[in-house]
């Protein structure tokens, strides 16, 4: 698995896994899991920690050593794509995949749906995705503002 992260990645995984390692062993506790995922900046819920601990036939009373923490890192960076999950609910908001929807039906939705936006939260996104004089919010751009944007706050 080392071979598709960074050696950042690995540097900062690393350091954070030996902070857990208290005993100096190079294995940590599997039911510390979740907390040093979060720590680098994942954000499993407890069923998916569940799932990379069964896939590796780890329980909660086992532990776990880097390499599997170096897998299981990977694998939860992959399901934790925003880009992506963020432009696949563009599209499905675009139903003529015309590759845009309008401001206001987005503003609508972001206001309105799931973890709803305040309207400043939703100007600010806006702004940053750049829309277009014609009121039109380019897919693609959205995802890549979004994501840019919530690094940023």
């Amino acid at each position: 698995m080392a071979k598709f992260l960074t050696q950042d990645q690995i540097n900062e995984f690393k350091e954070c896994f030996s902070l857990y390692d208290r005993q100096r062993k190079g294995k940590i506790e599997a039911k510390e899991l979740i907390t040093v995922m979060r720590c680098l900046g994942s954000n499993p819920t407890p069923s998916e920690v569940q799932r990379h601990l069964l896939s590796h036939n780890i329980d909660w009373a086992g532990e776990l050593d880097f390499s599997t923490l170096l897998s299981i890192m990977h694998r939860q960076l992959q399901q934790e794509a925003p880009e992506e999950e963020i432009l696949e609910a563009m599209r499905m908001a675009d139903k003529e995949q015309k590759g845009f929807i309008l401001a206001s039906e987005l503003r609508a939705k972001l206001t309105g749906l799931g973890e709803k936006l305040t309207d400043r939260e939703v100007d600010e996104l806006l702004k940053e995705a750049g829309v277009g004089a014609d009121g039109r919010v380019h897919c693609e751009q959205f995802a890549k503002a979004v994501t840019h944007w919530s690094e940023k706050r």
